[in-house]
C-alpha cells in the first residue's frame, strides 16, 4: 500500500487554530476570552509570577472554564509528572527543557525562534510548534522578527502543526494567512470571531 503523506504523520496532526497563552497581563480577562474563543480552542497556561500554590489554584479555575469549551488545555514550565496530576493535554516549552519524551496521549508544543530550533523540536518528536515572534509584541520589546517571509518559509518546512506567536491578533493573522495562530494580549482583549 502507498503511503498517503511525504512526511510522517503525527497521531495528533490537528490542533486547534486558536491558541490563547495566560500571563499576568491578561489574567484579569481571561475567563471571558475563554468563552469568547470557538469552541475546541487551545489554552497555555503560563502564570510564571503566582507562587506554586496560587498557580494551581488558578489553573484549577481557567482549565475548569475551558474543559466547558472543550478547550485543549496546555500545562509550562512543568514536567509530564505534574502535566498528569494536573489532568493537562500536554506541555509547552522549548527543546532544552523538554523533561522526557511525552507519554501517551500527551502533546508536547515546542517553541522556536529559528531553523535550528525548529529542527530540534521535530527531532525531538514535537506535537506543534509555536514558531515566534512574527511581529513585534510586548513579550519581546525591540526584539527581531521573523516577519511574513520569514515565518512562511520556516513554517512551510514542517512536518507537523506550526503556530505563529508574537505581535498576533486577528488583523495579523489575516496579513499573514495563517490558519493557525496564539496570542496573550491579542485574543484576551479583542472579540474573537
Amino acid at each position: 500500500m502507498a503511503r498517503r503523506y511525504s512526511v510522517p504523520m503525527h497521531a495528533r496532526q490537528s490542533l486547534p487554530l486558536l491558541w490563547l497563552l495566560s500571563d499576568v497581563r491578561n489574567d484579569a480577562g481571561l475567563e471571558q476570552a475563554l468563552e469568547r474563543l470557538p469552541q475546541g480552542s487551545g489554552i497555555v497556561f503560563r502564570h510564571y509570577h503566582l507562587d506554586p500554590a496560587a498557580r494551581r489554584a488558578r489553573y484549577v479555575t481557567l482549565c475548569a472554564k475551558a474543559r466547558v469549551r472543550r478547550h485543549l488545555v496546555i500545562l509550562s514550565r512543568a514536567d509530564w509528572e505534574t502535566v498528569a496530576a494536573w489532568d493537562a493535554d500536554g506541555l509547552y516549552g522549548s527543546p532544552e527543557h523538554l523533561p522526557g519524551d511525552p507519554p501517551p496521549g500527551k502533546l508536547w508544543l515546542a517553541t522556536a525562534h529559528d531553523s535550528e530550533e525548529m529542527q530540534q523540536a521535530l527531532a525531538l518528536g514535537a506535537s506543534g510548534i509555536f514558531l515566534s515572534p512574527v511581529f513585534p509584541s510586548a513579550s519581546h520589546p525591540g526584539g527581531e522578527t521573523l516577519g511574513v517571509f520569514g515565518f512562511r518559509v520556516l513554517a512551510q518546512q514542517s512536518p507537523v502543526p506550526v503556530i505563529a506567536l508574537g505581535g498576533m491578533d486577528e488583523a495579523r493573522a489575516r496579513e499573514l494567512d495563517w490558519p493557525r495562530w496564539g496570542a496573550i494580549d491579542g485574543l484576551a482583549s479583542t472579540k474573537v470571531a
